[in-house]
């Protein structure tokens, strides 16, 4: 399926957030063209690791999409953006605050030039308020939101989440946003400001938490891999390592107890029931690791599973990326870079009638693809080398160019 072919995209987000959203844009069969400084490019691409020159980073969030390198910061530029955003069906926009005006890219502007645009503006905390004009970044805003403050142990040193989920879930967030959009502009015909910021998505992935707080007088502490609500669900180490044991229903519970040696555990109040090993967490707890270590973590793998409990080795991201379930389930994108051979990035993570969405384009080299989008705008071969040599724009020329 390719549900947004003949959608253009102009994508002009920078780091993750915006990247990510306009590459799964892409995924899903629209036309996208990056937008990047003529000598930098992109944040990401200075961000290791390198492989021949070219980061890790910025392969993992800009496939389907074709990289302009232009100078917005001279009229010509503008100009050259301004004729995309024509054009196109859907903007994203990632700058600083007042820099998308200064520029001559923010929603005033282009819609005045396309009254239907979507344009989707992401910030670090929304632009209205006592913080809007601050930046945002997704560890500035796991401190910011509390997130940080529930991790790891009590007495511990302070820890993030590592993978820069507030990033990834706004690109998310952006996403939705915008398929409702184009849903809402079949109908009307009107086109939409979306805005999304990294402290809404935080508070939204802290929604439960927050939800305990204020109905139930709960403030979240740190857990370690431990739950405030179920128990046991967390991490304990087996005879040769450790594993995750997610006991989630009081059935789960008792049949983990059959298997485990521990049917005396069943009918006793203390643990009878999830509330109430939640209110004798440590005791629950102290039970349950002592048998942990009898076997090995496949043998208890194997012996829940046989009875529905869940239970999993904790693996390593290698050890994920290996396991044979990647290849059923088309995890890993395989496409052929210009400069880097095969590569191999993580799908959209959706699946339409039991195909995954096409890898058509791999992640551009900075400006791959200024002269072919240039050209496409009308400009000549004489155009194109007079901007080239003033810096105004950068890319491989052609040589039929």
């Amino acid at each position: 399926m390719k549900p947004l072919a003949n959608v253009k995209v102009l994508d002009l987000g920078k780091v993750i957030a915006g990247p990510i959203c306009g590459q799964w844009l892409g995924d899903l069969g629209a036309d996208v063209i990056k937008v990047e400084p003529v000598t930098t490019g992109d944040d990401t691409r200075a961000w290791p690791p390198h492989v021949s020159g070219e980061s890790a980073m910025f392969l993992a969030f800009n496939r389907n999409k074709r990289s302009l390198a232009v100078d917005m910061k001279t009229a010509e530029g503008r100009d050259i953006v301004h004729r995309l955003a024509r054009q196109s069906d859907i903007v994203i926009q990632g700058f600083g605050a007042g820099a998308a005006k200064r520029l001559g890219v923010d929603y005033e502007t282009l819609s005045s030039l396309k009254p239907d645009l979507i344009y989707c503006e992401i910030s670090g905390y929304g632009r209205s308020g006592p913080l809007g004009d601050l930046p945002g970044y997704d560890v500035m805003i796991q401190a910011f939101s509390g997130m940080i403050s529930t991790m790891g142990y009590e007495d511990g040193p302070l820890v993030r989440v590592s993978f820069s989920p507030i990033d990834q879930s706004t690109g998310m967030h952006a996403l939705s946003g915008i398929m409702a959009a184009l849903i809402e502009r079949g109908r009307t015909g009107k086109g939409a400001f979306i805005e999304v910021s990294l402290f809404e998505t935080a508070m939204g992935l802290l929604g439960y938490m927050a939800s305990n707080f204020w109905q139930g007088g709960e403030r979240p502490r740190k857990m370690g891999s431990g739950h405030s609500t179920l128990c046991p669900y967390q991490a304990f180490e087996a005879a040769d390592g450790a594993l995750l044991l997610a006991v989630g229903n009081d059935g789960q519970w008792r049949r983990f107890c059959d298997i485990a040696g521990l049917s005396d555990l069943k009918d006793d109040e203390r643990f009878a029931t999830n509330k109430a090993r939640v209110a004798n967490f440590d005791a629950t707890v102290e039970r349950v690791a002592a048998k942990m270590t009898s076997d090995t973590v496949a043998n208890w793998v194997e012996r829940l599973a046989q009875v529905k409990v869940p239970c999993s080795p904790v693996n390593t991201l290698m050890d994920a990326l290996a396991h044979r379930q990647v290849d059923t389930r088309q995890i890993a994108v395989r496409q052929d870079h210009p400069k880097l051979g095969e590569i191999r990035t993580i799908a959209y993570p959706v699946t339409f009638n039991g195909q995954k969405t096409e890898a058509r384009v791999p992640p551009p080299l900075l400006g791959q693809h200024t002269f072919e989008i240039l050209r496409g705008l009308g400009f000549d071969a004489d155009s194109l080398s007079d901007l080239a040599a003033r810096r105004i724009v950068a890319g491989p020329v052609p040589r039929h160019a």
